[in-house]
């Protein structure tokens, strides 16, 4: 087979007669019409998200185009992406099948830092430049590594996303009740995000609120952007001064909001680029900063962190609050910042290798 992938709408259906198991489906390039009895723990789900699981090398694009036609029912109905799976749903897939180069693109298994592992959550400080998950030209990210290190592992979901040049805290869930306990949470406002992040500017205010509307689209590249427009949804980041050296300012980042893109459209709309920031920061300063200087150090990433997340942990209801510190090259650009000075750059338990 010589396409990537192929839909052959004039399969038939005789060999799925009988509802099929998710594993059944996962192994096989899906040849034929598949019926999957949708089970308590898959329920919950977007049928896009489920679908880009079990079609494992297919491109997304592909998959959309699939729900898009209708060729993926639920129930005998036909559904939007959006739709979120029930138990005992019974979903039709239709005939995909893929071409063995890409079934053979296997991600390699990896761990990362572990912050708190138990039944329910998994939750890793993720290093920048690793993409969350694949897509959009990358062929893998942590969810998949993960998954092929942990291959007796019954269910591992991200219950968020962090862009692949932001570091920190990342939450994934082991049990389904888990990620609708999570999701749920973070709907309902009950979950405290903190981010540190470096920007260029005189930062005046110790405290200040952004209430800015953001607007995702498409640029003619096809990649993702966000901007502040009026009829945008509704988005609140609460900043707070941690400290000021020389031209730049340290912000802790705390999310009233969760929308993509949300802190560097924030404060590059209001006149802070974040330091590294390729998509909305100040290209001219990023490439000088590239470059050591003196005693300042060469700095070659985005200076954006998720240091800190509170939660109810969701089998015990307890509050779990976790840290990341931050990362060495992060601290060590700062002190450079103060011409090599060892001292207090920062809270101590904002930096990686201490606890409070």
């Amino acid at each position: 087979m010589k396409d990537l992938a192929r839909f052959s709408r004039g399969a038939s259906e005789s060999a799925a007669a009988a509802p099929a198991s998710r594993s059944e489906a996962a192994s096989q390039n899906l040849p034929q019409v598949q019926l999957l009895t949708i089970s308590d723990e898959e329920a919950g789900q977007r049928i896009d998200n489920f679908l880009l699981r079990i079609c494992k090398g297919v491109p997304k694009s592909h998959i959309y185009r699939v729900l898009r036609s209708g060729e993926v029912r639920v129930n005998k109905g036909r559904i939007d992406q959006t739709y979120r799976l029930q138990d005992g749903d019974i979903l039709r897939v239709p005939p995909i099948r893929i071409a063995e180069k890409a079934s053979a693109a296997v991600a390699p298994g990896a761990e990362f830092k572990i912050l708190l592992e138990d039944n329910h959550l998994l939750i890793i400080d993720k290093p920048a430049g690793v993409a969350v998950h694949g897509g959009s030209g990358v062929s893998y990210g942590v969810i998949e590594q993960l998954r092929a290190s942990r291959p007796d592992a019954k269910f591992l979901e991200l219950v968020h996303r962090l862009d692949r040049d932001t570091s920190g805290v990342l939450l994934l869930a082991k049990k389904r009740s888990a990620l609708t306990n999570r999701h749920e949470q973070i709907r309902d406002g009950l979950t405290d995000k903190r981010y540190l992040t470096l920007v260029q500017g005189d930062w005046k205010n110790a405290r200040q609120h952004v209430k800015l509307p953001l607007h995702k689209y498409s640029t003619a590249e096809g990649e993702r952007r966000v901007r502040v427009q009026e009829d945008g949804q509704a988005s609140h980041t609460v900043f707070s001064l941690i400290r000021r050296y020389g031209e730049f300012a340290l912000l802790e980042a705390e999310l009233k909001t969760g929308r993509t893109h949300q802190i560097r459209v924030h404060l590059s709309s209001s006149g802070f680029p974040i330091v590294g920031d390729d998509k909305y920061g100040d290209f001219t300063l990023n490439k000088s900063l590239q470059k050591a200087d003196g005693n300042r150090v060469a700095f070659k990433r985005m200076f954006l962190h998720a240091w800190r997340i509170s939660f109810r942990h969701p089998e015990s209801g307890e509050t779990v609050t976790l840290k990341a510190g931050l990362p060495e090259e992060c601290a060590r650009f700062l002190r450079s910042l103060e011409g090599g000075a060892e001292g207090d750059l920062l809270p101590h338990n904002m930096l990686a290798g201490t606890e409070e």
